[in-house]
């Protein structure tokens, strides 16, 4: 998976945020991470969700695997990290998002990007999908 991001997230660089492939179209986001116990930095490509007032939201979605993420486990510790979308790095705050409002955001995510609905339906009974708020400070 290592040598995977690594390959998106150069082409995402080079394309000034517009990889193609499977990610054609999608809107990409790299999220810089720290590992909780490591203290290694990492930076993950994901897809994101275009909010209100320039928030994004992120799905810890894992493929659909029975757990989350690490990178997820180590936003929310952090509180804080950096983001790049196209040609611009910045700071966020990072959040979790529940309830009635996940569920509305997760829906919206899955109409977008079916993909997200497969996820949901490797999960169901096991966990809910994650989704994080980033907002620029």
């Amino acid at each position: 998976m290592t040598d995977f991001n690594s390959g998106v997230i150069a082409e995402f660089r080079a394309t000034h945020g517009k990889p193609g492939g499977m990610f054609e179209g999608a809107p990409m986001i790299i999220v810089h991470h720290v590992g909780r116990s490591s203290g290694r930095a990492y930076e993950i490509p994901l897809v994101y969700q275009a909010g209100d007032g320039g928030r994004m939201f992120i799905f810890a979605s894992k493929g659909g695997a029975p757990e989350d993420p690490d990178w997820y486990r180590n936003l929310l510790a952090a509180g804080t990290t950096v983001a790049e979308v196209g040609d611009e790095t910045f700071d966020v705050k990072v959040s979790e998002i529940t309830g009635p409002e996940r569920d509305r955001v997760f829906a919206q995510q899955k109409r977008a990007m079916p993909g997200f609905a497969e996820y949901e339906a490797k999960t169901a009974g096991i966990r809910t999908i994650p989704v994080l708020a980033l907002d620029r400070v």
